[in-house]
């Protein structure tokens, strides 16, 4: 496509030197127009095809960058995961990407082709006359140095203007997700002035950044015409002394018209690469993060209890105490555990470690004697079924929700989990059973049922360890009692941690620990932490008046 541009002007001065000044006549001008038309049409198809295949490889990039970055991100940690938020997480796998892409195809359709012409036009020019070729050698350095330093200057704007762009998704998810809570409290107006503060300042770091890269366009008009007047200025002499023809000269002022007009599309091009780049720069360290989950060769038999806590601490990163700290005990096979203690004393924490969500910044953990840092992941989360505190239920079936944990799974065993997690009624009272529709986030369920039906999915397959992370807060006394009593009567009974707020939840547990800023207050069945337990005890007051049970 290139190459068929550079020929045209020498044909347009074949014209006007041979076909006009020498008066070749019509024919020879025919020719010559025939000639353009042709290169024209075959430069077309170049250029359609090229535009094609770079749309087609920029696409296909894309896609695959967007599937590795989504499969990096489901191997990360909690601990990389709070980290980088969920807000920067979705920004990169849509906009970060999308910008990526248009880089990728402008790269491929422009990067080869813009300085083809370019230096190109300069050796055509060169050949028509060294002392004009002389002045394209001058202007595209000078232009090229423009370039690439704004380049280097707007890379790191698009790279903050990307991270604000992070918060204001951040604000959106929050009040779209928080919608009832906001007008609940009539606080949309204040939440609109946010919006509004956080989009100014995106707007006007948008601003700076696109000033400075619409300096481009001008500063390159700017210098291409000096040079134009140079050329025409030194090709006019060049024609007095009989040196080069007139069309010679109108090939020179094409040759520097046609580095303007690609100057100016590797002006929009170097912008585009410039928010490329800085989304690339994001996508890349997410890429380059590491899993902290520490894993270990060491598979010996280290504990006699089926499950160990063993001086366990845990720090979060950035937190600036420990969330549980110096926490022992022991749990036999079939055991039912409570956990309770105030807001922020550690509980989710402390049975985050036992499926390995974190790892215990000192102390060991142990289940079925080993390390649970020597297992891999998929084995030992297979054998434990989690319930955690936010009910979750994906845009589906009851069906497709209940079969997480074993995609086989037959609905007899589903309605068998069902029974004991006390949902049979939500599956009798919608028209088509398991095949229900779940619309997102399980809007169209209420928050019991929601809990009933991921206790349900973590029942699947009987895990030898449930985890009931405050995962009945929705349910009714005498539902939770018909739960808890299900699970003690299951076939292959789990090993059950009960984290809850309500002490009737875990009273009949085998086991209980209490816990108070990160630290064990307690540990011992319901009667005995009422007898030596003061902080239990006040739990306890505080939900039953005294004398009743």
């Amino acid at each position: 496509e290139a190459i068929f541009e550079l020929i045209v002007p020498l044909v347009v001065a074949n014209i006007i030197d041979y076909g006009i000044n020498e008066n070749r006549g019509v024919p020879y001008i025919l020719k010559m127009v025939g000639i353009m038309v042709v290169l024209g049409l075959i430069g077309l198809v170049c250029s359609i095809t090229a535009q094609y295949f770079s749309a087609k490889a920029a696409t296909n990039f894309s896609k695959e960058v967007r599937q590795n970055l989504f499969e990096k991100m489901q191997t990360l940690s909690y601990s990389e995961i709070d980290k980088m938020g969920t807000s920067t997480m979705i920004t990169q796998i849509t906009s970060d990407i999308n910008q990526v892409q248009n880089g990728v195809n402008l790269f491929l359709r422009l990067f080869l082709r813009s300085p083809f012409v370019v230096f190109g036009a300069l050796i055509m020019a060169m050949i028509v006359n060294v002392k004009a070729g002389l002045v394209f050698l001058i202007i595209i350095p000078i232009l090229m140095i423009i370039v690439f330093l704004i380049l280097l200057l707007t890379k790191k704007k698009f790279k903050n203007v990307q991270e604000n762009l992070d918060e204001v998704v951040n604000q959106t998810r929050e009040n779209l997700q928080g919608a009832r809570v906001i007008r609940a409290f009539n606080k949309q107006y204040d939440e609109l002035e946010n919006y509004n503060n956080n989009l100014n300042n995106l707007a006007y770091k948008q601003k700076r950044v696109s000033i400075l890269s619409t300096l481009l366009n001008p500063l390159t008009y700017v210098i291409i015409n000096i040079g134009i007047i140079l050329v025409i200025y030194i090709a006019g002499k060049e024609v007095e002394n009989g040196i080069i023809l007139q069309g010679q000269v109108l090939s020179l002022y094409n040759y520097m018209g046609q580095i303007l007009v690609e100057l100016i599309k590797f002006a929009n091009l170097i912008i585009t690469l410039s928010k490329a780049l800085a989304c690339a720069s994001r996508i890349s360290n997410t890429f380059d993060l590491e899993s902290s989950l520490v894993f270990t060769k060491d598979d010996s038999i280290k504990s006699d209890a089926f499950i160990e806590f063993k001086n366990v601490s845990l720090k979060y990163n950035n937190a600036s105490g420990y969330a549980i700290k110096d926490v022992s005990f022991t749990v036999n096979k079939g055991d039912t555990i409570g956990i309770i203690g105030g807001t922020g004393s550690g509980k989710t924490s402390l049975i985050n470690l036992l499926p390995h969500f974190y790892d215990a910044t000192s102390g060991e953990v142990y289940y079925k004697g080993k390390n649970v840092n020597s297992y891999d992941l998929v084995s030992l989360r297979e054998s434990i079924g989690v319930v955690p505190q936010k009910s979750v239920l994906f845009k589906g079936t009851i069906a497709s929700n209940l079969k997480w944990r074993n995609i086989n799974a037959t609905d007899a065993e589903m309605y068998d989990a069902l029974e004991i997690a006390q949902g049979l009624d939500i599956i009798r009272a919608k028209i088509d059973g398991l095949n229900s529709t779940v619309e997102q986030n399980g809007q169209n369920f209420s928050g019991g049922q929601r809990q009933r039906i991921c206790i349900a999915r973590a029942l699947i397959n009987s895990p030898e360890v449930l985890i009931l992370d405050d995962s009945s807060s929705a349910l009714d006394f005498l539902t939770d009692s018909n739960l808890r009593k299900a699970i003690l009567k299951m076939k292959n009974k789990p090993t059950t941690f009960i984290v809850s707020q309500r002490t009737s939840s875990i009273a009949n547990a085998d086991k209980i620990i209490v816990l108070d800023n990160g630290k064990v207050v307690g540990i011992g069945t319901h009667n005995e932490l009422l007898k030596n337990s003061p902080v239990y005890i006040e739990i306890y007051n505080s939900q039953f008046k005294k004398g009743d049970e």
